[in-house]
């Protein structure tokens, strides 16, 4: 017999303002007593095989729909302005998987390869003023510029604007800082300034198509369905906050791990051909996406358990990453270690992260470009890590120390 959701004897899970070791044990006790427990907006799953059921019920909506309603906004608040269009990251139903069909061989691993060159130049170019310091500070020298370059070429845009697409996405991603009230004018404004930009990209592209993302989606076709101009600006959008965010944060969370783990960046120097697995380890152990949101859309009977319409529920990403049912030695950095399952912090079932392959891909070619020219890294003071409210985490400053290889590297 299916118990009530608000009938179970849980534990209350609060971690808001613990470091992140100490944030984390507290979620891994949890996830031995039970496997949801109580929390700040509702209930956190906590285990691995649960948190991959309720991403893959599609009953459970996505919880950006909410943001307006968390953030003590109603929809039609004159003071803050009207809801945009929806986003595909939000978006649910056949609406979501029209979309997903036509757009995902853009997306793809292969579709995403012909930019390494351009991801590995961008790279080395941001890197080159500080070798001869032996230090930086990776976050605002590397981590934070690296993907809008990247970003335009995808789209197609023209490099020289990186800097208002940099801009813009800043003030978009304000949207997950829990500061809605005061940001919406800000992030509605960029919004609409970037679709602005790729409408007028998308008339070109008609005229005249190019290799890029957008020539694609514009070409993308199935049984007549084709995608409309502002369904091609919402798009870009998503893209953006798919590539540019996720990909700044792992960068700076993956080489803080190295960092405090020299043995494991020895290894990787000795094997370049672990960068895949050096991107899926640290997303595992240290994912800059730390939860995800749902809410139940009806009354849903999951796990014996009877979820009320509206019940809120997140899923601890931090915690299903590291369920030791699942993952052994969860709790260790280890590239050499034997993963059955893949983590979790792309998400899974049909919001899995659209931009999953894009972002490997300059992970993966960062990273390579670091350990061509850093023999050793080391931290050279405090890392500061961004508020635990922040959706998308990761490190704010980031100092490090490096030595560099006997052959001088790659960078001239």
């Amino acid at each position: 017999m299916p118990m009530q959701l608000t009938d179970l004897d849980l534990p209350t899970l609060d971690v808001l303002g613990l470091p992140r070791q100490e944030a984390q044990e507290v979620i891994s006790q949890l996830a031995k007593e039970h496997w949801i427990a109580k929390s700040e907006l509702g209930y956190t799953v906590l285990r691995y095989d649960e948190s991959v059921s309720l991403l893959r019920e599609r009953r459970f909506f996505n919880g950006v729909r909410l943001l307006r309603e968390l953030n003590g906004i109603s929809e039609d608040d004159e003071a803050v302005g009207p809801v945009r269009r929806e986003s595909i990251l939000s978006m649910e139903g056949e609406g979501h998987t029209r979309l997903r069909r036509l757009v995902a061989p853009a997306f793809t691993p292969s579709a995403t390869a012909a930019h390494r060159p351009k991801m590995r130049a961008v790279v080395q170019r941001l890197l080159k003023p500080h070798l001869q310091a032996n230090s930086l500070e990776l976050v605002s020298a590397i981590c934070e510029p690296y993907p809008i370059p990247i970003i335009c070429e995808v789209l197609g845009a023209k490099e020289q604007d990186w800097e208002l697409f940099s801009a813009w996405a800043t003030d978009i991603f304000k949207i997950f800082n829990q500061n809605l009230v005061e940001d919406l004018p800000a992030i509605t404004a960029a919004g609409e300034a970037l679709s602005a930009y790729i409408a007028d990209l998308v008339a070109e592209r008609r005229l005249s198509p190019r290799g890029d993302l957008l020539s694609a989606l514009i070409a993308a076709e199935e049984d007549g369905d084709r995608l409309t101009t502002d369904e091609l600006c919402m798009l870009a959008e998503a893209v953006l906050m798919a590539g540019t965010d996720t990909t700044r944060n792992q960068l700076g969370c993956t080489m803080a791990l190295f960092a405090e783990n020299p043995d494991q960046w020895a290894l990787f120097r000795s094997r370049p051909d672990l960068a895949p697995r050096a991107v899926e380890e640290s997303m595992r152990y240290l994912g800059a996406v730390r939860g995800t949101l749902r809410y139940a859309s009806e009354e849903i009977i999951f796990n014996e358990v009877v979820f009320p319409e509206g019940a809120i529920v997140s899923v601890s990403l931090a915690g299903a990453n590291r369920d030791p049912e699942i993952f052994q030695a969860p709790d260790d950095f280890n590239l050499l270690a034997e993963r059955q399952s893949s983590h979790l912090t792309f998400g899974s079932g049909i919001h899995h992260c659209l931009g999953a392959a894009l972002a490997r891909a300059e992970l993966q070619e960062a990273l390579m470009v670091l350990a061509e020219e850093f023999e050793t890294v080391e931290l050279a003071g405090t890392v500061e890590w961004k508020p635990p409210t922040f959706g998308i985490w990761g490190p704010s400053t980031l100092p490090l120390r490096f030595t560099r290889p006997a052959s001088g590297g790659a960078i001239s």
